[in-house]
C-alpha cells in the first residue's frame, strides 16, 4: 500500500521537475514489493488529478504543471513494460481523448490499464476529426468506443459523434464509453449526452467494461439537445 507521505513526496518531486528523484522514488516503491499497477493507480493517477485541479484553480504555475505532466508521462511509459498482463477478454477498444498533454496522459493510463486487463486496445489520442473516427468505427466495429479524459471544448464534437453513430447505425453493437476529464467534474453529463457507460478512473473503467458489456443508453436518457431534436 502506498502511503500518503509517499504521494506528498512524489507530488513535490514532479512539480519541481526532478527526473532522477522521481525515478528513484518509484524504484524504491517497486523494490518494496508494491505492484506496478498499484503505483499507477495509487500514485500516478491521484498525483495527476491533483496537479490538474491545482492548475485549474490557479494554484500551480504553468511551469510546475508542465514539469509534472511531462515527468509523469515518462514514468507511465516506463512502467507499462512491468504490468502483469491478464488473459484476453476478447473485446476490442478504440480510444480517443482530449487534445492536450494532461488529457493524453490520463487517457494513456486508462488504456494501459485496459490492455493489462485483457482488452485489445487501439489508442488514437487527441486531435482526430469526428468524421475520421466515425469512418474507422464503421469500418472496424470495435466492441467499445472510449472517449476518455475529454476537455470541455470537446463536448460538441463528442455529442455529435454519439448522435451520428446512433442515428445511422454505424456500429450498432459498439458500446460507447466516456470518462475522466470533464465527465468526472460534471456528474450526470455522460448520461445526458447519450453515452452507454462511464467511469471516473482507470480502475472504475475496467470494472464497468468487464461487468456491464451489454449496458446501452436508454431512449429517454439523453437530455442535451432533446428539445432541439423534438422540434426538428
Amino acid at each position: 500500500m502506498i502511503r500518503e507521505s509517499d504521494c506528498e513526496r512524489f507530488f513535490e518531486i514532479v512539480i519541481g521537475g526532478d527526473r532522477v528523484a522521481a525515478r528513484l522514488a518509484v524504484a524504491q516503491l517497486l523494490d518494496a514489493g508494491i505492484p506496478p499497477e498499484d503505483v499507477m493507480l495509487e500514485l500516478y493517477w491521484p498525483t495527476l488529478e491533483l496537479v490538474q485541479k491545482l492548475h485549474r484553480n490557479d494554484q500551480l504555475s504553468n511551469l510546475a504543471h508542465h514539469f509534472a505532466t511531462r515527468l509523469i508521462r515518462m514514468l507511465v511509459d516506463q512502467m507499462a513494460a512491468h504490468y502483469r498482463m491478464e488473459p484476453t477478454t476478447n473485446r476490442s477498444v478504440l480510444a480517443f481523448c482530449g487534445n492536450h498533454e494532461p488529457e493524453e496522459l490520463a487517457a494513456q493510463m486508462a488504456v494501459d490499464f485496459l490492455e493489462m486487463s485483457g482488452f485489445e486496445v487501439k489508442f488514437g489520442g487527441g486531435g482526430i476529426a469526428r468524421d475520421e473516427i466515425l469512418a474507422y468505427v464503421h469500418e472496424t466495429k470495435p466492441d467499445v468506443l472510449l472517449l476518455f479524459a475529454s476537455s470541455p471544448e470537446d463536448l460538441p464534437e463528442i455529442r455529435q459523434l454519439i448522435d451520428t453513430i446512433k442515428e445511422i447505425g454505424a456500429s450498432g453493437d459498439t458500446q460507447i464509453a466516456v470518462g475522466g476529464g470533464v465527465f468526472s467534474r460534471a456528474p450526470g453529463l455522460a448520461e445526458e449526452i447519450g453515452a452507454d457507460t462511464w467511469a471516473n478512473s482507470p480502475l472504475d473503467l475496467v470494472h464497468t467494461l468487464i461487468e456491464e458489456p451489454g449496458r446501452r443508453a436508454t431512449a429517454d436518457q439523453r437530455t442535451v439537445g432533446k428539445k432541439r431534436r423534438q422540434a426538428a
